[in-house]
């Protein structure tokens, strides 16, 4: 993170759910303020480290962030980083692959480029371009974050991913659900907001992006319109994309105009809204919407990028168009002067966030996000492993057994006729087509219409000897040296097979299809097409090194007494053609 402030907002309670975990963590932010981030470290439990980010573009001290948190990096040796703000991201995640961090992963917060243009807006494309190359993942915050992110070509659709419904750690909800009066009525007395006015509220920084400038003009109609109407600002101003002079002076002078300030803890004051207004230009997910939701509160939010998944149109809130100041006075005036209307959209919006936004599962379905990298890479190095085995025994395979492919091929021409090979199109790696290779077992003879005979009768006695010593299978070992198969995997069945299996059993094309299998030392065609499919999954999420070792040879012991390795065939089991619905 760029400042301690976001560890805050956006880290609340996942650090100290991974922690609780047995994930030894740390977080790492600029020193200033450096009571909040030891604040962040002492109430979740784990280590903080200082970097010296910086939120604006400064050549200089980026290199020097750079090289501060590559030197922490290298220092810890994390399995996992997770990056987040655009500064941090860029520099913390270029860091981390630097190291050579397993996992890594960008949390995709918003995109401020979307309210720059000329040099300044290909300056930020080319960051976040970069912030999301070096992450395995990024993470969206939103949905229509994702589809912004891909749609300008910043990050690939398959490594864009949204947690749930969206945000970056959910909301705790608790807290804003149930209001405290006697510090309602103090907060009220104190800021000089009377009971029963009419209510428009802001939570957020004073910036141009945030739409203040509409929000004031809108304001100032629903004002001329009831003067008892009253504007509750929560949040203070921002240096970065300053407010214009005048409308500063006109927001400090204005008798319905509220400030409340920066607030540490913001539940109550939605306590005293009757209607949040977020009419936003960008937003990654803003959490405000959700907070005045927990509080039974609608919200009115512009069609931004990420502001628009906070509500559901008419039900929890309402949407309209970014810059456009009668939408948005029009939008609250309707629920200024319907409040049932407004009481039932803060009831539903209430019931989404307790529904749809708990942190517990955002933090679940991260963990899930970091383990599945992990196995993935962990997979990829397996990879390599088993490729260069495959690619040695295939080889040396072809050279030493050469007599026998020779010998073989011969007997078959003189049994069986030509051709000597079978060739047949399979399904390999994610169901993509390749040749299969094998001897021919079985005769050529058909009927009187020129279709062959049933399997059973065109395989010979010379054939079935070829299937049950699997020298059938020996020219697939061409399969496995162009890289078609592998010595070891789920065996390749049918094209035809590949609309029938349910997304379970679809799982075996995961990987390479093998000339032995988990499945074919366990049973091959003594089992049923379901027992087959689990066994194959099993391994698609078991295999190492080891138990292909341990697979070939439990497959040598079984070629030798000739128990139960066969050819996949229609002489010995029927075709697939699809499982039950309570056994797929």
């Amino acid at each position: 993170m760029t400042i301690p402030l976001s560890a805050r907002a956006f880290l609340r309670g996942q650090l100290a759910y991974f922690h609780s975990r047995g994930y030894d963590v740390h977080v790492a932010t600029s020193a200033a303020p450096r009571e909040d981030l030891e604040q962040v470290a002492a109430d979740q439990g784990v280590k903080a480290h200082i970097v010296p980010f910086e939120r604006e573009i400064s050549l200089k001290r980026d290199i020097a962030s750079l090289w501060a948190s590559w030197r922490l990096v290298r220092q810890l040796r994390p399995d996992v980083t997770n990056v987040g703000t655009p500064k941090a991201g860029l520099v913390g995640g270029l860091a981390a692959r630097l190291a050579g961090v397993p996992a890594r992963v960008y949390t995709l917060h918003g995109l401020r480029l979307e309210t720059t243009t000329g040099t300044r807006r290909r300056l930020l494309m080319a960051m976040e371009r970069m912030a999301c190359a070096n992450a395995h993942r990024v993470i969206c915050v939103s949905p229509s974050l994702r589809q912004r992110a891909i749609d300008l070509g910043l990050v690939n659709a398959h490594k864009a991913i949204v947690l749930g419904s969206g945000t970056s750690n959910g909301l705790d909800a608790a807290r804003f659900v149930t209001p405290q009066a006697d510090e309602i009525a103090g907060l009220r007395t104190r800021l000089n907001l009377p009971p029963g006015a009419p209510t428009v509220g802001f939570v957020g920084r004073f910036v141009r992006d945030k739409g203040i400038r509409e929000l004031f003009e809108a304001f100032t109609t629903l004002h001329g319109e009831n003067p008892s109407t009253r504007l509750l600002l929560v949040g203070d101003y921002e240096e970065g994309d300053p407010l214009p002079e005048a409308l500063r002076h006109a927001l400090e002078a204005h008798p319905g105009v509220v400030k409340a300030g920066f607030v540490r803890d913001t539940a109550p004051y939605y306590h005293m809204m009757d209607v949040l207004a977020l009419p936003t230009y960008r937003e990654g997910f803003p959490t405000a919407p959700l907070e005045a939701g927990a509080a039974g509160r609608p919200a009115v939010v512009s069609d931004a990028t990420g502001a628009t998944d906070a509500v559901i149109n008419n039900v929890t809130g309402v949407r309209v168009p970014v810059g456009n100041v009668e939408a948005l006075t029009a939008a609250l005036r309707s629920l200024l002067e319907d409040p049932e209307r407004s009481r039932t959209m803060g009831q539903r919006s209430q019931e989404r966030v307790l529904n749809e936004f708990q942190p517990q599962q955002m933090w679940v379905a991260l963990e899930e996000v970091y383990q599945d990298i992990l196995r993935e890479r962990m997979g990829r190095r397996q990879d390599v492993l088993k490729r260069t085995l495959d690619v040695t025994v295939a080889g040396v395979g072809l050279l030493a057994l050469s007599p026998v492919l020779l010998m073989t091929a011969l007997l078959v021409r003189v049994k069986l006729g030509g051709p000597v090979l079978f060739r047949q199109e399979r399904p390999g790696r994610h169901g993509r087509p390749f040749t299969m290779y094998k001897f021919r077992t079985m005769l050529e003879s058909t009927d009187a219409q020129g279709r062959f005979l049933p399997d059973a009768e065109r395989l010979t006695p010379f054939g079935r000897l070829l299937r049950s010593s699997s020298l059938d299978e020996l020219p697939e070992l061409y399969n496995v040296l162009r890289g078609d198969m592998s010595l070891v995997g789920p065996r390749p069945l049918l094209m035809e097979y590949l609309e029938h299996y349910s997304p379970t059993q679809a799982r075996r094309h995961e990987v390479r299809p093998g000339i032995t299998g988990w499945a074919q030392v366990n049973g091959r065609n003594a089992i049923s097409w379901e027992q087959k499919f689990a066994l194959d999954v099993w391994y698609v999420d078991h295999r190492s090194l080891r138990l292909d070792l341990e697979i070939l040879w439990m497959t040598l012991r079984k070629v030798l007494i000739r128990d139960g390795i066969s050819a996949a065939g229609e002489a010995t089991m029927p075709k697939f053609q699809g499982s039950p619905p309570d056994s797929a």
